[in-house]
C-alpha cells in the first residue's frame, strides 16, 4: 500500500539506465521520443539506447482517466495490463517522464512478464516468457475517483489522438515541474 510515509520526491540526476513498463501514451515509442526528446522523428542513434518490448503486469487494471487522453493504473489482483517493457532510459529521462506524468501517479517497482508471442486484444494467445523489474507509473490512491470504469482503447489513441501528442512542445501543456510524480521507497 502507498503511504505518505514511503512516497519521495522525484530525483533528478544525469546518469544510470531505467527500465519502465509504458501502459498508455508511452507505449508509442514516437510519444516516448517526443517527452524525453522534444521531437518523435528522432537520430537512430538515439533510437539505438531504447528497446521496446510487448510485456504484461499482472495484478493491475487499466483505466481511463476522465477527460483526459490517456489512462491510470491501480493494483486488482484480478487483472492484467498489456503494455510495453522500456529499456536504457536515463535518469535525465526520467525525471522527463516524472514530470510529464506529474502529481497524478507514484513511480514504483514492479515484475512484469516479457510476451514471446502477441495475442489478441483479450490477451488470448498471449505466450509470457522471462519477467522483468521495471519502473510503472500507478495512479496516486488520491486521485482513483479521476479513473472512469472502463479501458482506455490504444488504438482509439492512435487513430483520434497521437498526432497531438507527437507535436513538440504539446506534451509538456499544462505539466507542473513543481509537481512531478512521486517515486515509492523501496521496503
Amino acid at each position: 500500500m502507498v503511504t505518505l510515509e514511503n512516497i519521495q520526491p522525484s530525483v533528478q540526476a544525469d546518469e544510470g539506465t531505467h527500465t519502465a513498463f509504458f501502459y498508455g501514451t508511452l507505449m508509442v515509442p514516437d510519444v516516448f521520443y517526443t517527452v524525453c526528446y522534444n521531437q518523435s522523428n528522432v537520430p537512430p542513434e538515439i533510437k539505438a539506447l531504447h528497446t521496446f518490448t510487448p510485456a504484461i503486469l499482472p495484478g493491475y487494471i487499466r483505466r481511463r482517466v476522465r477527460g483526459a487522453d490517456y489512462p491510470g493504473i491501480t493494483p486488482d489482483k484480478d487483472h492484467k495490463v498489456f503494455g510495453m517493457y522500456a529499456s536504457g532510459l536515463t535518469n535525465a529521462n526520467m525525471n522527463k517522464l516524472d514530470i510529464f506524468e506529474g502529481g497524478q501517479y507514484v513511480r514504483k517497482t514492479v515484475e512484469v512478464k516479457l510476451l514471446e508471442k502477441v495475442g489478441d486484444v483479450k490477451g488470448e494467445g498471449n505466450v509470457e516468457g522471462e519477467t522483468k523489474k521495471a519502473e510503472v507509473y500507478v495512479f496516486h490512491p488520491d486521485h482513483e475517483d479521476e479513473l472512469e470504469d472502463r479501458e482506455w482503447d490504444l488504438e482509439e489513441f492512435r487513430r483520434e489522438k497521437m498526432q497531438r501528442w507527437t507535436r513538440a512542445g504539446y506534451v509538456f501543456d499544462g505539466c507542473d515541474p513543481n509537481d512531478p510524480a512521486k517515486v515509492e521507497a523501496a521496503v
